[in-house]
């Protein structure tokens, strides 16, 4: 269990579902006025998360932040949190843990001589730039580690701190490989804030995005995720914007309801959209076959039926007219160890 690292005061009104793996639950409370956001430190052993999923074109993540302070509703890592004896909620975007040690234990990975170089995403479930990033620093500890070893990154966010980082992006873009995915789903600031209250607007990530495309560092746009009845219709404008602000290459994904995320995103839906919560059931269950989520690989990031096909061919047509190429990974094989650590190894399996 990760122990007490600090506190922050933050406003929210927002539930949290009660923990599934809790024998015992708090009823009878009332919805907090007041949250605080809580720092808590995480001893993990390993830093790498590697990922078996088949519909997924990676296998290895690092994650230095558990939680999010985004609070984006829709959010598929929220029941994650849950493993932790923690909610899906308000939980998820108050308590947030902490991985200090991550980029020593990146090195320890990567000094293994099992290690070959994937790529590596930063971040398979939260977002690795999320606020307390900027005084932390344990991102760029760990790409300053992947740079050092020339090992190719991947890194989705919807943050505006990556531009901290330019140097090391530069370094990895000339000896390695890198692309910057922006994770970006409305094209109206003040939408995105009631879906995404906490993140950084729409307008800043796509004014981040241009100053990496300008610094000449791979960029692309991940319209993540789909909404139904919420969304769809942005798909154009977001395509034609990214490519304005120098992305390469664009991916989307559809909107995924596992466990108590349902719960956290409805509710946040019905007070955010009160007139509007209706279409958004309604079609989100159209392309899910009439239920509200499918976990299925293959199934979960797609839908089916003739709305989805619709979507789809919005976002095929975006594409062409913004002249992306199909999303494609080709990722070369430029890991190295410094020459140090080459020695060690070479004195240790001769001893």
């Amino acid at each position: 269990m990760p122990g007490q690292g600090g506190t922050i005061p933050v406003m929210k009104l927002v539930s949290n579902p009660p923990n599934p793996f809790e024998s015992t639950q708090r009823d009878g409370l009332e919805v907090p006025s007041r949250v605080e956001i809580q720092l808590l430190e995480d001893d993990t052993k390993q830093i790498l998360s590697r990922n078996d999923s088949p519909d997924l074109p990676f296998r290895w993540s690092v994650n230095p932040y558990r939680g999010c302070f985004h609070a984006c509703a829709y959010c598929y890592a929220r029941p994650s949190h849950e493993y932790w004896g923690f909610g899906a909620g308000t939980d998820f975007e108050s308590k947030i843990v902490l991985k200090r040690r991550a980029a020593a234990l990146l090195r320890q990975a990567f000094g293994k001589p099992s290690w070959k170089g994937e790529l590596i995403v930063f971040s398979g479930n939260t977002d690795c730039y999320q606020p307390i990033e900027s005084t932390l620093g344990l991102t760029r500890a760990c790409l300053e580690v992947c740079a050092e070893h020339r090992n190719p990154v991947g890194i989705i966010t919807k943050g505006a701190l990556p531009l901290r980082d330019l140097d090391i992006f530069r370094q990895l873009h000339a000896e390695a490989w890198i692309r910057v995915y922006f994770s970006i789903a409305f094209a109206d600031d003040d939408r995105a804030r009631m879906v995404e209250p906490q993140a950084p607007s729409i307008s800043k990530r796509f004014e981040t995005m241009r100053i990496l495309s300008e610094a000449g560092i791979p960029t692309g746009i991940s319209v993540a995720p789909i909404i139904p009845g919420l969304n769809e219709d942005a798909i154009p404008e977001l395509l034609s914007r990214a490519k304005s602000a120098g992305a390469t290459t664009a991916t989307w994904s559809l909107l995924r309801l596992s466990g108590h995320v349902e719960e956290v995103f409805l509710e946040r839906m019905r007070e955010a959209f009160p007139d509007r919560v209706s279409k958004i059931i309604h079609r989100i269950q159209e392309v899910r076959g009439g239920s509200l989520n499918d976990s299925a690989f293959f199934g979960r990031h797609h839908g089916s039926g003739t709305y989805w096909r619709v979507i789809e061919k919005l976002f095929e047509l975006g594409c062409r007219r913004a002249d992306f190429p199909p999303d494609e990974r080709s990722v070369p094989q430029t890991f190295r160890r410094p020459q140090a650590q080459q020695s060690l190894f070479g004195m240790e399996e001769s001893s």
